[in-house]
């Protein structure tokens, strides 16, 4: 139905090494640009969305652990309701 979202991602990834230069990070421009792909494309559910999220991430760098993504519509179309509704998922790989 459209309308406004709010995203959050929080992606936890494996480094042995202290992380002293962008090639030990995880690419959040990557992620940035992924999730605002995604959500251009009309789906159903925001829980189909926020799975496909955590598995394009985690393809996209093999330190990553695990993908919290939370996905909070904003003016959803309830009669009589204001506030915000939101999905939360976590994958573990």
């Amino acid at each position: 139905m459209g309308g406004e979202f709010e995203v959050s991602a929080a992606v936890h990834f494996l480094q042995n090494d202290m992380v002293n230069s962008l090639e030990q990070t995880v690419d959040y421009v990557k992620i940035y640009e992924l999730i605002k792909e995604q959500m251009a494309v009309p789906t159903a559910l925001l829980e189909t969305v926020a799975q496909n999220l955590a598995h394009h991430i985690y393809a996209m760098d093999n330190r990553v652990a695990s993908v919290s993504i939370s996905i909070t519509k904003l003016h959803p179309p309830i009669t009589a309701f204001q506030g915000s509704v939101g999905v939360s998922y976590k994958q573990d790989f």
